[in-house]
């Protein structure tokens, strides 16, 4: 036999056995396991910021174009810049006996957080509170508000009526960074704090007028020591009257008129503070 011939068999057993032991591998081998394929999650969109809520009672329009730019006072120059213009507004003997200066714009806005609520701590008042004592009459029981009581209340009003309303809200308008600012502070980022203001208005205006005396009833809350005068507070003796919210109270421990006065002022200051509504 030739050597080439020789060559070519053994080249030919050679391929038969490696397909055989191929043939044996499969036959026998297990299943192989599919590749895992990677889980891919659907991609959400990203959250979007909270948007801010849209503004209810935009501040109407300044009446000059020609008004100074606002510039915010630093906190050191805050109250002297506030009083100055208070000064302007409603006279040196009039802001300093009625108005709390110190932390004026920071007060004011507190408090009018407040007046819708259960409690307005005078702590935060941007008023001084009313000279005297608040005083009632009658045996216990069928006491009532003193109709005397509102006297205490008449300097104050005649305060809030000597000021133009117009001239307060351009103030305010002008100086509304500053209550911006605060509300803010507060814990109300994004809010716009004239719409607060104008639903505060808009509920004390909803303050019913009492017809008649209104009737409380004197709570005597002793302390763990004794005191020469013991801590006293009265209450409406009405549950419906002494629901209603702070600010509602104020008014009405005032007496009717000066309730009527007080409603009349904000209303006008609610007139001029608020932008008409849009024609379509």
């Amino acid at each position: 036999m030739k050597p080439w011939t020789k060559g070519l068999i053994v080249a030919l057993v050679v391929l038969a056995v490696a397909l055989a032991v191929m043939w044996w591998r499969e036959k026998n081998a297990t299943p192989a396991t599919p590749p895992v394929q990677p889980v891919v999650l659907p991609v959400e969109p990203a959250a979007s910021a909270v948007a801010a809520p849209a503004i209810e009672f935009p501040l109407a329009p300044a009446e000059s174009a020609s008004q100074p730019v606002f510039v915010m006072p630093t906190p050191e120059n805050t109250d002297a810049a506030v009083q100055t213009d208070l000064v302007e507004l409603a006279g040196r003997e009039g802001v300093l006996t009625f108005l709390q200066l110190d932390g004026f714009v920071r007060r004011a806005v507190a408090t009018v957080d407040n007046l819708d609520r259960k409690h307005a701590p005078a702590r935060v008042w941007p008023v001084n509170p009313t000279a005297g004592r608040f005083t009632a009459i009658g045996p216990d029981g069928e006491q009532v508000i003193d109709a005397d009581n509102a006297l205490r209340y008449a300097p104050f009003i005649q305060f809030v009526e000597s000021v133009d309303m117009s001239r307060a809200a351009a103030l305010y308008r002008w100086m509304y960074p500053m209550f911006q600012r605060s509300y803010e502070e507060l814990g109300y980022p994004g809010r716009y704090f004239n719409d607060r203001l104008v639903k505060v208005i808009d509920h004390l205006l909803q303050t019913p007028v009492p017809q008649q005396p209104v009737a409380v009833r004197l709570l005597e809350i002793k302390g763990p020591l004794a005191s020469e005068r013991p801590w006293v507070h009265y209450q409406f003796a009405d549950p419906a009257l002494e629901q209603a919210s702070a600010g509602q109270k104020i008014l009405m421990r005032m007496g009717p008129v000066n309730q009527r006065r007080l409603q009349a002022r904000l209303a006008a200051f609610r007139q001029a503070l608020v932008a008409p509504p849009q024609k379509r």
